[in-house]
């Protein structure tokens, strides 16, 4: 069992300030997706059987066709090719010349894309003009080992990953040093974290030129104060640190017993108990057989054991109200329950009204 909370271990002490560059994403200033088709070469007898992956065979006649090889006619039968898709994300900003990371994916039969070689492929956009070129050996997650009669694999060999392994071709039009105003978009909204914002960075450049829209946006008014290089202002007000404010959660996941609560999470005064009942029912089947050579029949007699068993519980807790997190958390621990256990008594307190707080199961 894990149980994780976030906040001072003395009591209900302020959270650690955060920059503003951790916070917001300027609107606007985003990368973009990059989608290409190719192959992956020198592959060891992993690759696509051409017979149930007929593109991987075009692809490969129009790859030996521009090199000035004719294989019209001819039956590819290799096993050292696969077709990919490949992935990867133009980030903002990026100039022509910079490398990008890719991720490759098979799309055919191939086994494994282990110790294979990217060939030259484009990237196109949305747009379908081509942004950047993937090329480059793959780092495979994945292993495979098979024998005669079994196979055994780990991770996803077919999938892999290319460091640096796309170059940037064409830059995407976007002139930021004319920005008029910027809009910074808060990554978790809140309108107490909002106005802090805003208040951090009027009191950082000594004007008003930061406002708070919404929950979610605090524009920055450019143009009004005569402010020709956004670029500047956003490396001087981006390091500056804001106390944070965020709705009081409650996250758990059953299926490895991890229990996370927030700083702000607070329980009203409300009592609980826990037991724990098991009910088992078990098989037993009697088989009576005829002695040697008399006349009858085998018989299966059925026999069921059930049972139910009743372990005492950990009494009636009380909760008193409006607890602070510390005292939460070592109060469930007091009961000395299992995690399914803890999570369904969080469950019963959220059902009671007393859990007041984001309630989150994963």
């Amino acid at each position: 069992m894990l149980v994780l909370w976030f906040g001072g271990l003395a009591g209900p002490a302020a959270a650690a300030p955060v920059r503003i560059k951790d916070l917001v994403q300027i609107d606007g200033v985003r990368g973009n997706d990059l989608l290409g088709y190719g192959l992956v070469v020198g592959l060891n007898n992993s690759g696509d059987s051409l017979r149930n992956s007929p593109f991987t065979e075009d692809a490969i006649i129009n790859i030996l066709e521009r090199l000035g090889v004719n294989v019209t006619g001819e039956q590819i039968r290799a096993r050292n090719v696969a077709a990919v898709l490949v992935t990867a994300t133009l980030p903002a900003f990026a100039r022509a010349g910079s490398q990008i990371d890719v991720t490759v994916s098979a799309i055919g039969d191939a086994s494994s894309l282990m110790g294979g070689t990217l060939v030259m492929t484009p990237l196109n956009a949305a747009d379908g003009q081509i942004y950047a070129v993937a090329q480059g050996s793959i780092i495979a997650g994945g292993i495979v080992a098979e024998g005669e009669a079994a196979s055994v694999t780990q991770g996803v060999p077919t999938s892999g990953l290319i460091p640096s392994g796309g170059r940037v071709e064409r830059e995407v039009a976007f002139d930021f040093s004319q920005s008029a105003e910027l809009r910074l978009a808060l990554r978790n909204p809140d309108f107490t974290t909002a106005a802090r914002i805003e208040a951090a960075i009027n009191r950082n450049v000594g004007e008003k030129i930061a406002r708070m829209l919404d929950a979610g946006t605090v524009r920055l008014d450019l143009a009004g104060f005569g402010i020709d290089r956004p670029a500047l202002l956003m490396a001087q007000i981006e390091n500056v640190e804001v106390q944070t404010s965020t709705i009081a959660r409650v996250v758990v996941d059953q299926r490895s017993g991890t229990i996370i609560l927030g700083q702000d999470v607070r329980i009203s005064r409300v009592a609980v108990t826990q037991g724990s009942i098991t009910l088992r029912v078990e098989e037993e089947p009697l088989v009576v057989q005829p002695n040697p050579f008399a006349d009858g029949r085998t018989v299966v007699i059925p026999r069921t054991d059930a049972s139910i068993d009743e372990e005492p519980g950990t009494g009636l807790a009380l909760v008193e109200t409006s607890v602070s997190l510390p005292e939460v958390v070592s109060g469930l621990n007091a009961l000395g329950v299992s995690a399914n256990d803890m999570i369904d008594i969080l469950k019963s307190i959220k059902a009671a009204g007393a859990l007041h707080a984001e309630f989150i199961v994963q």
